[in-house]
This record gives structure tokens, C-alpha cells and sequence, in this order.
């Protein structure tokens, strides 16, 4: 009897009594021990390896144990999954028929023990689809929900939770003045009246040591209570609640609580902090940017990319170009980037989405409670749905051979999020990844992230070509009797039968899709292959 080794996989979406002894990833867990239990006359043994994923929506498949469960099927290690319900596993139809293909292409299966149903036959899978589009629609319709909750509550002046600013403690659904605190809030402003410049309230605030809120959660863990920063103190003279109002999203409405600061104080200050930001900007234009990523790319020198097009045919083509390229035009031996604009967008809107989906419930924020989470995934799943205010999120990203780097701005993730600037992981901002190139004739491809294995059927067909023409030529056939056999030239011929000589290991990389992006048939045709076999792995790990 064939052994099926069954890996079982627990989730649930937050994070609320995950401390406790027995939480609800231990019930799922038991609930599949015992199905697996069940069938062991059918040759089913469970691995002892916990892949659980606690605090993290099936909406996303940047899950840290299903990305090593699906790592470890690749490998052959797991030959099916065991979930409770289906949703554990996913509640996206998208990313189901992804993890499909890929159990599929390992020989793996996966069984929910809950719900009954073959997916060998077409029914099973109509029923698995079925399923499977309602755990979707029922995650759309409350985040919908919860979204519609929290916009009219703040309609109403209500305090929908989170962490309580500096200068109020909470009252229920309203807040109240906290007079010690609110001097510091009241001194901010002031500050900010005499002076003109966050900059220089924020050296006035460390000279009198005004320092921030200090909490202590429901751990006893102490936070807060140091120097204000300069992006604390912006978000401090720039919120709204100071004033008696409630923000939501970019309107704002009278609150239920006292204001800590006159309003008409508050409303000139937010005038003047325009005033010098428009300034900043270039007079405060706001004429159409066609390249959302401009003044935010840079290359591996430094060097600013700028936004460039031509047009085609009438139709518009956009880029980002390295400025050398333009303030340099026409210099002999200059390099630099020129990357297809849409492409671009498209997958850096990709990776943060990615990233946002994870990171900002749960590595972005400290001491996260269980109604922020909520709160907070609404509010990014609804900044994934436009990519203006997406990107308004990045502040840098870095561009070199082989690795892309962004940066988030800490304060528009923190008015993103509406948290108290010092609960922000700082680490949690940097986004990296792999970043690469492949060129085919004019149209120049663009891969972030993990490139997943990718067959070239021109050059593996090319390689095979090679060994069958080398065989032939050892048989003691002419290149023109091999030329007019497999009707091609000579040069082809002579040009080709080299790569015969590639190592082993480089022809079973090429064979698996897992070559480097840049080595291509055309690429080989262009460069002399060392006939030394480490000579090439070596070549070829600078593409």
C-alpha cells in the first residue's frame, strides 16, 4: 500500500484568542488529525509539520505557512492538503485555480474534511467552483459591510476605536480631553504659530522634551512616551480630531467630542501647511501627471528617472528612462534604463497590493486590537482598488540589476492606516525584490518577485537541434549534406551545435524554466560560449 503523506493546514483570519490554549487553528488541526485518522487503512499519515497561518485573510496568498506548504509540495515532500472547510484554504476563485495548477503539476490533491466532493470529475469541480465563489462573494459583502459600518458611524460623529491621539482618553463611542496631554497638543500649535515650519517645532519640542503617549496594552506592555519626531508632529498639526471633527477617508464631519484646538485656529494652520507644501512642489500645479511614478524612481547610481514616450502607428508608448539618458543624448558608450511605463505601474501596483494585504494588519502596526484589524483591512483593500492613491503611498524606489527596492512614506502610511505615528514598524516599510529584464525582438518583458519556472520552447528546441546535429557529424555527414536533410544553412548549423556543449546542470535549469531571465537563444547566438563548463555557469550568473 502506497503511503499519502498528508500535510494539514490551519488559518484564521484574526488574530482574537489566538492566545489562548486551545484556540481555533487547534480545533481545525484536531478536526484533520482525526479525518486522516479515519482513513488510514487508505495508507494516509499525517506530518507532524504545523502549517498555520493565524491573523491572515484567505483573501491573499502571501501567507508565510502556505507559501512553505506549497514550497514543500514542489518538492515532493506533501502529496495532499487537509483543510477544514475550503475557505481555510483560499477564498479567492483567482488564487484557487492558481494553487490547482500547481498541486496538479506536482500530483498533489488536497480534501476538505467538511465538505464532500471528488475534483477528478467535472461535477465535483463545478460543486468546488460553486463553493468557492461564494466564500468570495461573502468576503467582498462584509468587508462592503464593515466599510458602510464605520462611514456612517463617523457620519455621526462617532470614535470607531483604534489607538486614542495624544491628548484625549476614550469614552465609549466619543472621546474626552485629557488635560495634561492636551497642553502638549495646545503647545504644538503654538509652536507651530510662532516658528512657520515643522522642522523647527520639532527642534523646539526636543528642547522642552515633549514626548508622546504612553500606553500600556492589555499584556502590560509599556509603548509611547518618547521625543516627538518630526513625522509625529506633522501628523499631530495635520488631524483633524484636534479640531472636533472625525476624519473618514478624505472628507471630514463634526464630532461627538470637544475640540482640543479652535477650529478656526486649526483650519489656518492646515492653510499654511498647503501653502509651503504647494511651494514645495513647484507653485502647487495641478496639471494631469500621465507617469504616476515620476520623482519617486531611481537607478542604481542614484540617477532620477524621468518620464519619456514615442508614438507608434498613432498610438502612445510611455517610459521611464534613466536622466542621464536625456541630459547626456548622443554621448558615445552611455548607459542607462528605459523601462516600459504600463508594465511598470502595473506589476509595482501588483507587489504593493501584495504587500499591504499581510504586512499592514499585522508586521506594520504594533499591538494591533482586533476592531483595527478590521478597520484596517477595509480601509486597504479599498487603496488597492485605485492606483493614484496607491502610489501616493511610495515614497523611493530603487532600481538595480536583479532587485528592486520600495520604500513606503511612513506619514501617508500612517494617515493611510489613522495610527499613532511611534506604532509604526519602520522595517515593515521596505519592500524588496527580485527584478528583472527579458527582451524578445523590440518588446522588453518585466518580471517582480519570484519569476515562476517559465519554459523557453524556442531554445530548448534549439538545444535538442544541437545534440541531434552534433550526432550526425559524428556519423561523419557534411554540414551541406545536414543542411539540405533538415533544411536550414550551414551557419545555422555551425552556430547551434555548440550548445551541445552547455554543462548538464544549465541544460536541466533550461529545461525546468529556471535559466536566468536573460539567457535566451538570442543571447547565445551574440556571445562565444567558454567550452569550460564552470567558465559558463559562471557567465551566465551575470545575466
Amino acid at each position: 500500500m502506497n503511503k499519502v503523506r498528508c500535510a494539514i493546514y490551519t488559518r484564521k483570519s484574526s488574530e482574537e484568542g489566538l492566545d489562548q490554549a486551545f484556540n481555533s487553528l487547534d480545533a481545525q488541526r484536531e478536526a484533520c488529525e482525526a479525518y486522516v485518522t479515519s482513513q488510514k487503512h487508505e495508507g494516509w499519515i499525517a506530518l507532524t509539520d504545523k502549517y498555520d497561518d493565524g491573523g491572515i485573510s484567505g483573501g491573499t496568498l502571501e501567507r508565510p505557512a502556505l507559501k512553505r506548504l506549497m514550497r514543500d509540495i514542489d518538492e515532493g515532500l506533501v502529496d495532499q492538503i487537509v483543510v477544514y472547510k475550503i475557505d481555510r484554504l483560499t477564498r479567492s476563485l483567482g488564487d484557487f485555480a492558481r494553487l490547482v495548477d500547481r498541486l496538479d503539476a506536482a500530483n498533489a490533491s488536497f480534501v476538505s474534511v467538511t465538505q464532500s466532493f471528488n475534483t477528478a470529475t467535472s461535477m465535483g469541480r463545478l460543486t468546488l467552483n460553486v463553493l468557492l465563489s461564494f466564500a468570495q462573494f461573502e468576503r467582498e459583502v462584509t468587508a462592503e459591510r464593515i466599510r458602510d459600518k464605520i462611514a456612517t458611524s463617523k457620519k455621526k460623529g462617532m470614535w470607531m476605536g483604534g489607538m486614542v491621539p495624544l491628548g484625549y482618553n476614550s469614552a465609549g463611542r466619543s472621546l474626552e480631553i485629557n488635560e495634561g496631554e492636551a497642553k502638549t497638543v495646545r503647545l504644538l500649535f503654538d509652536l507651530y504659530d510662532q516658528h512657520g515650519t515643522v522642522r523647527e517645532v520639532a527642534n523646539q519640542a526636543a528642547i522642552t522634551g515633549l514626548r508622546s503617549k504612553c500606553r500600556i496594552n492589555a499584556k502590560g506592555v509599556r509603548s509611547g512616551g518618547i521625543a516627538l519626531e518630526r513625522g509625529h508632529i506633522h501628523h499631530i498639526l495635520t488631524n483633524p480630531i484636534y479640531a472636533g471633527r472625525i476624519r473618514h477617508r478624505d472628507k471630514t464631519y463634526e464630532g461627538l467630542h470637544k475640540a482640543i484646538i479652535d477650529p478656526e485656529i486649526w483650519d489656518a494652520v492646515q492653510a499654511r501647511l498647503q501653502t509651503k507644501a504647494a511651494y514645495k512642489r513647484g507653485g502647487g500645479t495641478k496639471a494631469k501627471n500621465p507617469s504616476p511614478l515620476v520623482g519617486k524612481l531611481f537607478d542604481e547610481i542614484g540617477d532620477r528617472f524621468t518620464p519619456s514616450h514615442s508614438s507608434k502607428q498613432g498610438k502612445r508608448h510611455r517610459y521611464y528612462i534613466s536622466h542621464r539618458l536625456v541630459k547626456r543624448a548622443g554621448e558615445k558608450g552611455l548607459s542607462g534604463w528605459r523601462l516600459p511605463a504600463l508594465q511598470l505601474e502595473q506589476q509595482i501596483g501588483k507587489t504593493m497590493q501584495d504587500h499591504l494585504g499581510t504586512a499592514a494588519t499585522s508586521a506594520m502596526v504594533k499591538d494591533l486590537t482586533s476592531e483595527e484589524i478590521v478597520r484596517i483591512r477595509a480601509e486597504v483593500e479599498l487603496v488597492g482598488l485605485n492606483q493614484k492613491k496607491l502610489f501616493a503611498l511610495i515614497g523611493r524606489i530603487d532600481i538595480a540589476a536583479g532587485n528592486m527596492q520600495i520604500r513606503l512614506d511612513a506619514d501617508a502610511i500612517v494617515n493611510l492606516l489613522q495610527i499613532e505615528p511611534d506604532r509604526l514598524n519602520t522595517d515593515a516599510l521596505t519592500i524588496a525584490r527580485p527584478f528583472q529584464m527579458r527582451k524578445r525582438g523590440v518588446e522588453t518583458k518585466l518580471v517582480i518577485g519570484d519569476k515562476s519556472p517559465e519554459l523557453d520552447e524556442a531554445l530548448i528546441r534549439n538545444i535538442a537541434n544541437a545534440h541531434h546535429w552534433l550526432a550526425m557529424i559524428k556519423s561523419g555527414k557534411t554540414l551541406t549534406e545536414i543542411a539540405a536533410t533538415e533544411t536550414t544553412s550551414k551557419r545555422r548549423i555551425q552556430q547551434v551545435t555548440e550548445w551541445a556543449l552547455l554543462a548538464p546542470d544549465i541544460v536541466c535549469m533550461i529545461i525546468e524554466g529556471r535559466q536566468p531571465i536573460g539567457l535566451t537563444s538570442n543571447w547565445l547566438l551574440r556571445h562565444a560560449l567558454p567550452v569550460d563548463w564552470n567558465e559558463q555557469r559562471q557567465l551566465i550568473t551575470t545575466l
